[in-house]
């Protein structure tokens, strides 16, 4: 135990990667043993792929992200916390949900076809753009049948 405490202490990034790769790929696994039907076997190039978007994405970016949260409002009093939480939930969450919900062929069309256009204020769009794309196609996230 004490190795493991040393670990998290010297390399708290390296742990909390691992760990988010882990709870993700676990979680993949987990959902599919429970909706298997009998005779069907684990996708595991799927849980594979979970956890890389996991371990390049999820867990880098809510290590940054959470930092980030926490320096710009610091303490645990309930105010802080709802605030952190807002934060999170409308800024944090709609860029970790674009990363499984993006098809990145079109995400480099638009970056292209966005270069080309004159007079671009690169900064405003690139911030406005990953909120407005989550919120305009957050029905295709829910369908009806759910």
């Amino acid at each position: 135990m004490a190795l493991l405490g040393r670990l998290v202490r010297r390399s708290p990034w390296l742990c909390n990667v691992a760990l988010y790769g882990s709870l993700f790929a676990a979680g993949d696994a987990a959902q599919q043993r429970l909706r298997r039907r009998p005779g069907q076997s684990a996708d595991w190039a799927q849980t594979r792929h979970v956890a890389l978007v996991a371990l390049t994405f999820h867990g880098n970016f809510n290590y940054v992200w959470l930092r980030a949260l926490e320096r710009l409002l610091p303490g645990r009093a309930p105010g802080a916390v709802l605030a952190k939480v807002l934060c999170d939930q409308l800024m944090g969450a709609p860029i970790a949900v674009l990363a499984f919900y993006t098809d990145w062929a079109d995400v480099l069309a638009f970056c292209a076809a966005f270069q080309l256009q004159p007079g671009s204020g690169a900064l405003e769009d690139g911030v406005h753009w990953p909120v407005w794309f989550y919120l305009g196609n957050f029905p295709v996230l829910f369908p009806t049948k759910w």
